[in-house]
């Protein structure tokens, strides 16, 4: 059981006193704008893998700056749709790991798409998207990687990614683009907060 230092109604009634910068939503507007594919279409290749209640395609879509990002999108096995649909983020230092992992999900009649996180994958699960910016595969080391400018902060591009994921599931035929929300632990969890930031109407 997690320990809180307030109690549920200060919890509640809480609100932090950080202040947001006033540039704030012009800086994102700015980023999501000059980092927008154009004409980029994403790959889906459907794999055997024997499973029987789960479908699976191996994704890749164009991220930040175009880069290509790894997904893996499974649906409830031969499911025609229209489906609500999740978008996961992993925790700090894994990556979209094997396909027949994460199959609750879809096991559930969802459509889910695990996205890989750039540069990571080298911790605990197994990752396949290199960060063409920064370095290769490294742990630990990201949360301060670039930190210097907003511009070059490595979180930046893992929140263009994520946006990016949210918006290939949309464009998934047998998917239901209105009924689609996001989740993850620990940083999957503080991705999943920021892609809630910029993208509108998620579930």
């Amino acid at each position: 059981m997690p320990r809180f230092d307030l109690s549920p109604s200060e919890l509640r009634a809480y609100r932090s006193e950080a202040v947001e910068p006033a540039d704030f939503d012009a800086f994102w507007a700015q980023t999501l704008a000059d980092h927008s594919p154009t004409g980029a279409t994403a790959s889906l290749t459907r794999l055997d893998t024997q499973l029987r209640l789960v479908d699976v395609w191996d994704v890749t879509f164009a991220g930040y700056d175009g880069h290509p990002v790894k997904a893996w999108l499974r649906l409830p096995a031969g499911a025609s749709g229209p489906l609500p649909g999740v978008v996961e983020y992993v925790g700090y230092g894994g990556g979209r790991g094997l396909p027949h992992e994460h199959l609750v999900w879809p096991v559930c009649g969802y459509a889910h798409l695990l996205m890989d996180t750039r540069g990571q994958g080298s911790a605990w699960s197994l990752g396949e998207t290199p960060d063409p910016t920064g370095s290769g595969p490294s742990f630990p080391g990201f949360m301060t990687r670039g930190i210097e400018s907003p511009d070059t902060y490595y979180y930046r591009r893992v929140y263009v990614d994520a946006v990016r994921a949210i918006e290939t599931l949309r464009t998934v035929p047998s998917i239901d683009p209105d009924r689609i929300g996001v989740t993850g632990v620990s940083q999957g969890g503080g991705i999943s907060i920021a892609a809630a930031g910029l993208v509108p109407g998620l579930r």
